[in-house]
This record gives structure tokens, C-alpha cells and sequence, in this order.
């Protein structure tokens, strides 16, 4: 944690919390040690807004649990506003809080009556609590949002995804601004527009809008190497900026416009396009006209995609939730310059007694954390914080940004329709749940396993003749695919036979286990005495250690799995199954292999059998994708980019004097200095390059 000056002076202790979960990342060498995710900063905002440094609080006497060790630390707090961690002896972190005051917020815990169940066991739980005072109740807030996002406690309601929203950037760092799909930090200079719902309707919007204003999609070292238009002029998707085919008056022009349409004048550009049509068609220029035409058709196509368009909202996000059968749906709508941008579910993790409106607060203040907020947010529940929160977030944004719960009128009725939408979502989901809860306990009788897996762990390599080989593993649990649990495995052995399918699932196994090991020790999976009881649950939401491994091969798969398994010494601790297709490979008739047992095959119309496929093809698919991705990556690699002290500029240098990375490596010394940038000392790292085996 980013440790800052203290204004108020507060002490307590500094204790590592575990690692945030749920990253997608690319498996490497089982010695690298992951960072924890605690000692990464804080956000400028957060940390320069508390002005943060967790201290020790003296006077707590050692081995206190429960209500002793709070009502230990209540003697030595202030009464001022703050944020406050509780922990369990492991220094998990249980519960983190906000307060207007600490040593009222806290001595209401220590007094030990009036809990719900689920504070009680926290509250059971406790054997250290962590304290910082910050200047307002709206600092701590913020503190408290952007805490309970980066240490998941168990206690707290939860958002679980958290993937971050794409826009749409409309560069302005060039003489021809380009059109992008954008995530992340808004670090390019530009306009940006969203949020948008899913990377697809970006994609489809950005489609759309290349036949309607003809922007450039190329990246500027492209458009600055184009000698000709490129095929998307050809096929009227871009106005040719980069062989001057439109002046920069022009180009200016269609990239205004479309900042308008996206702005939400789109009545206004449709209006100047079809006064432009008809005039091209009274001059009798009946090309140009059509040009028009089919922009104007698609601008349509652009608002087509868009539902519904509210006439009164023009910035907002509506959430809407609907709290049934021990589970919350949240529905997210968003609407920008009066035009509606998609939406989505999201299913916090929350105890079943919070009422909807305490998770709803909860779950906003968490969404904002790390993402700009709209001039209205429009909520179906009223929250206790609610005042609170907007104050927060205006202070975040320095601007004006207002919570309401409407009552009547057009803001009533897309509040309506949104917990429509969240209704459905969560009886889709309720559905999809209790039928996966059946095939897992179906999977459990079939193989004999001691308990219905949580966390079933499917494994696949793809190559072509051994090159670009990767290994893929997918993990299922009782919620379906988690696939921000998904790894690839960049297979690295030198020692491998190219097309050695045995070896390339050793090296995944060993890689994957070693570092199973090292991390989470070599208990296994296990099931807790409170395995039903969802505080139990891990911070990711779900366990480390897999229940079930199955292995997309037969005999030979299976044995190369069983070697690395028992030189780690947790061949007993790990059910392995290994799927073969059946024979001419048709789907239906794979084989089963589990140790101790001769192989078999299912029923044909058996629902595990079908739930397995189902496993096997997705695992296939990420395989699959993850090696394309890296052939992709490896088709396109300049030779030029491998040495060192070239450069973007001096590679494009190169390549615009001699037209192809395989001409610069028969050019001279003397001939590459004779390019542009290019010093005989560079020159000369050039030609050692190339020439190295020579030499």
C-alpha cells in the first residue's frame, strides 16, 4: 500500500491480505512469485483524497477474539470519520467498513446483541481490526469502495466482475483523426464515447459508422507508410486521408460530423446529409448522391442497434435489482447523448438477509470505483447512503452527479423497464444454476467422486506440426465457466519433439502443479465443514485446488499426467480423468480413462456425458484460440523488431528505402547508412545482425 502522510494521526496494524483472484494471465516459470495484490497503490484519487498509513493501535492484548478484541480496540478510538478492517488469525481481511464515527460504529459491534447471523460469525471471527481517520465521511466512502474491490472480503457485497467498459476514441493526436475501439486509462488524447455494453457492439458500431463518415481505422504507422489507398477505400469504408483522395478540409468535415452523431446530434447530421443528397441529385451527379444515400442508410443501421432512445435522458445510468432466492440481479443500462449504449447483468456476491437497496448501494459505490460517472443515476431501491454517495462521487468527477429513485414519468418508466430486464436475468440465471447444481451432482456419481466438484479443471494442446504450441486450461464450477480463471501455457521446452503431444502435457502439468504447490501448499482439495455456508467461500469464489481434472486424451495423455502427478507427490490427492474420442472420432462414443479402472463409455443420451462434451469443446476452443493467437502474432514479426536500438522511426526508415526486412538484410554498411537516421554505428548493429553466423 502507497504509504502516505497521516493528517489525524491514527495507529493501528499493517497486515498482508491475500492476493486478488481472478486474473486472466500467461502461465510462466513456476519460481516467479506474484505480487500481492495489497502493496500495489492506491488510486491517485483515493490515496491523495485519505491521505492514507495504516499505524499500530496500542493496548490490544494478544489471543482476544471475538467482541473482546473489538471491545479491546473501541478504548483507543476517535470520534471521527474513517474507514475500519476486520481480520480473522490466518489476516485474511473479513469485513471492511465505513463510519461518521469510528468509536460509535465499532462499539456497536463490540456489544455483542441485535447482529444478524452474518455478523455474528463475523464478529466471531475477528482477532485484529485495522483503523484509518480520514477529514470527511465522503473520504471514507471512496476509501472504503476502492478497498473492498482490490481485498474481496468475504463479509462485504461483492461486484465479482469488474471488466472494465470499451468506448469508442476518436484520435486527436494526428492530422487525420482515426476511429478505435478503446479500454483502459484515457491516456491518448482524443474524444472518447461510451460506455458501451460488450466489445461487440463497439465493433458493430465502429462497422457501421466507417460507411457512414469514412474514418480511417488504420494505425498511424500504417497511414504514414500508405503509398495507395488501401481495399477499405476500394470498397468505399474510408475517405483515403493517407494518398490525399479527400483534402484535410474534407476529412475534417466527415470527422466533425461524426463527433456530432455520437454526441447526439444525429437529427442534425441526418438533416445535412439528406439536403446534401437531394442537391447532389438535382445537379443530375446522381454518384455523388448515392454516396450520400448509403451513409444516410447507414446512420440508420447506427440507431437501429440502439433500442431504445429516451427523449428526456440524455446522460444517466440506470440500475435496476432483483433479490429473489437468495440471489441479487443488478441490470445496468447506459444511455449517452440521448441514445441508449446497451446494458448488462451482474450478480454480487451479498448475504441473502441484506435488503435489496443495501446491496444496490454497496454495488454502486464499488462500480464507480475506477470509471467515470454519468450527470444522473437512476436506481430502482433507495439507499441509506444514497446522499452520501452522490457527494462522493461529485467530489470524484468535480462535477455535479445526482442519485435519484423516480417516481413517475419517462425516468419511472426506464427504471420499470430495466428491472424487467434484471427480473429475466436472474431467472435465466437461477435456471442455468440449479441445472448445473444437477449435472455436477450427476458427474459425482459417475466417477465416484466424494462430493459434486467446484472446481473441475479441463486441459487441451493445440499446435501445428509442433509449432506454436500452446496448452490450454479451462475451469468449470457450480456457476458455469469461470473464465477469468482461464491460463495458457506457452509450451517451452527445447527437449520436446515438435508434435510430442506427451510431452507438451507434462511440461503443462508440471508447470501448473509446481506452482499449485508452491502457493496453496500440498493440502488439495478439501471440502470445509461449512462448505454450504457461501461466507466460505474464497476471495476469487473459488477454490484453488481442483476436485476434478480431465485431460482431453487417452492412454498415452493419462500416463504422461499420473508421472508428474506422483513425482510431486499428489498423485492420491488429484481425481485425473482422461476423455478419448470414440472411434472415426465421432462425438457420442468417447472412452472414459480412470486409474484403477478399465476404461468404458457412457450412454449415448446421458446429460453428463453431454455436460463432459460440452467441457472437452470449450477447453478445445480456448486451445485453439490461444494458438491462433500466437501464430497470428508470429507471422507478423519484422525481423527488424528483434534488434536492439531500432526503434519505430529508424525501422520505418529501413523499410520505406528498401521496401522489405529481407532486403535490409543483404544491404551493406554502407548502403544502410546511406538511409536517413541511420549512423554507422547503427548501421554496423544492422549488419552483425544478419550477418552474425558469418562472422
Amino acid at each position: 500500500m502507497t504509504r502516505t502522510p497521516n493528517p489525524t494521526n491514527a495507529k493501528s496494524t499493517k497486515t498482508a491480505a491475500p492476493a486478488d483472484g481472478g486474473v486472466i494471465y500467461e502461465e510462466t516459470d513456476a519460481d516467479e512469485d506474484e505480487q500481492d495484490a495489497t502493496d500495489a497503490p492506491l488510486p491517485a484519487d483515493v490515496a491523495s483524497v485519505a491521505g492514507i498509513e495504516w499505524n499500530e493501535s496500542p493496548g490490544v492484548t494478544p489471543g482476544l477474539k471475538g467482541a473482546e478484541v473489538i471491545q479491546a480496540f473501541v478504548r483507543h478510538l476517535p470520534n471521527q470519520p474513517g474507514v475500519y478492517r476486520m481480520m480473522n488469525e490466518s489476516g485474511d481481511v473479513l469485513y471492511v467498513g465505513k463510519a461518521r464515527s469510528l468509536k460509535k460504529r465499532v462499539t456497536n459491534y463490540a456489544q455483542g446483541r441485535g447482529h444478524s447471523n452474518r455478523i455474528t460469525r463475523m464478529i466471531a471471527q475477528t482477532t485484529n481490526m485495522e483503523f484509518v481517520t480520514t477529514r470527511t465521511e465522503t473520504e471514507a466512502l471512496l476509501l472504503e469502495a476502492n478497498l473492498i474491490k482490490r481485498l474481496k472480503p468475504r463479509f462485504n457485497v461483492l461486484m465479482r466482475d469488474d471488466k472494465s467498459f470499451p468506448y469508442i476514441l476518436i484520435t486527436g493526436d494526428h492530422e487525420a483523426p482515426a476511429i478505435f475501439k478503446h479500454r483502459g486509462a484515457r491516456s491518448r488524447k482524443g474524444s472518447y464515447f461510451g460506455p458501451f455494453a460488450s466489445a461487440g457492439a463497439v465493433g458493430r458500431t465502429i462497422n457501421a459508422l466507417q460507411r457512414a463518415f469514412l474514418l480511417r481505422t488504420c494505425t498511424d504507422s500504417v497511414y504514414d507508410s500508405r503509398t495507395r489507398p488501401c481495399l477499405l477505400y476500394q470498397i468505399k469504408r474510408c475517405s483515403g486521408p493517407c494518398t490525399g483522395e479527400i483534402d484535410a478540409e474534407g476529412y475534417g468535415r466527415l470527422v466533425d460530423e461524426a463527433k456530432d452523431f455520437l454526441s447526439g446530434r444525429s437529427q442534425v447530421v441526418k438533416a445535412q446529409l439528406a439536403t446534401a443528397m437531394q442537391s447532389a441529385s438535382e445537379d443530375l451527379d446522381f454518384e455523388r448522391a448515392a454516396v450520400y444515400r448509403d451513409r444516410l442508410s447507414a446512420l440508420s443501421h447506427v440507431q437501429s442497434h440502439q433500442g431504445i432512445n429516451p427523449q428526456t435522458v440524455e446522460e444517466a445510468d440506470v440500475f435496476a435489482i432483483h433479490h429473489d432466492a437468495g440471489m441479487a440481479c443488478i441490470q445496468v443500462f447506459f444511455f449517452r447523448t440521448g441514445q441508449n449504449w446497451g446494458n448488462r447483468a451482474y450478480f454480487p456476491k451479498a448475504d441473502p438477509s441484506l435488503a435489496p437497496g443495501e446491496i444496490l448501494g454497496a454495488f454502486i459505490g464499488q462500480f464507480y470505483d475506477d470509471k467515470p460517472t454519468p450527470r444522473m443515476i437512476l436506481v430502482s431501491d433507495d439507499f441509506e447512503d444514497r446522499t452520501l454517495l452522490e457527494e462522493a462521487l461529485s467530489v470524484r468527477m468535480e462535477r455535479k452527479t445526482a442519485i435519484s429513485v423516480p417516481q413517475r414519468g419517462e425516468k419511472r418508466e426506464l427504471v420499470e423497464q430495466v428491472l424487467n430486464n434484471a427480473r429475466e436475468a436472474h431467472g435465466r440465471n437461477l435456471a442455468e444454476t440449479a441445472s448445473q447444481a444437477r449435472l455436477l451432482q450427476g458427474l459425482a456419481e459417475t466417477f465416484n467422486l466424494p462430493h459434486p466438484p467446484r472446481r473441475i479443471e479441463v486441459y487441451d494442446n493445440s499446435h501445428i506440426m509442433g509449432t506454436n504450441a500452446v496448452g490450454g486450461m479451462i475451469v468449470a464450477g457450480p456457476e458455469g465457466f469461470v473464465k477469468n480463471q482461464y491460463r495458457k501455457f506457452n509450451i517451452k521446452s527445447t527437449d520436446i519433439t515438435p508434435g510430442d503431444d506427451f510431452g507438451m502435457m507434462r511440461e503443462v502439468m508440471q508447470r501448473r502443479f509446481s506452482r499449485l504447490l508452491k502457493e496453496h501448499g500440498d493440502t488439495g482439495p478439501t471440502l470445509p465443514d461449512n462448505a454450504d455456508d457461501p461466507d466460505s467461500a474464497s476471495p476469487s469464489g473459488m477454490p484453488a485446488w481442483p476436485d476434478l481434472v480431465l485431460i482431453d486424451g487417452g492412454k498415452g495423455q493419462m500416463s504422461a499426467v499420473r508421472t508428474i502427478l506422483e513425482e510431486l507427490g499428489i498423485a492420491d490427492k488429484i481425481k485425473a480423468i482422461g476423455v478419448a474420442k470414440g472411434m472415426d472420432r465421432e462425438a457420442g462414443r468417447e472412452r472414459f480413462f480412470v486409474e484403477g479402472k478399465p476404461d468404458f463409455t457412457l450412454p449415448p443420451r446421458d446429460p453428463v456425458l453431454y455436460f463432459i462434451q460440452r467441457l472437452r469443446d470449450e477447453a478445445h476452443r480456448f486451445a485453439i484460440g490461444s494458438h491462433r493467437a500466437r501464430r497470428k502474432k508470429e507471422m507478423v514479426t519484422n525481423p527488424l523488431d528483434e534488434i536492439a536500438g531500432i526503434g519505430p522511426t529508424r525501422k520505418r526508415a529501413l523499410l520505406h528505402h528498401f521496401g522489405t526486412a529481407k532486403a535490409v538484410s543483404r544491404a551493406g554498411i554502407d548502403d544502410l547508412v546511406a538511409v536517413e537516421g541511420i549512423s554507422r554505428t547503427v548501421a554496423e548493429l544492422v549488419y552483425n545482425h544478419f550477418h552474425e553466423e558469418n562472422r
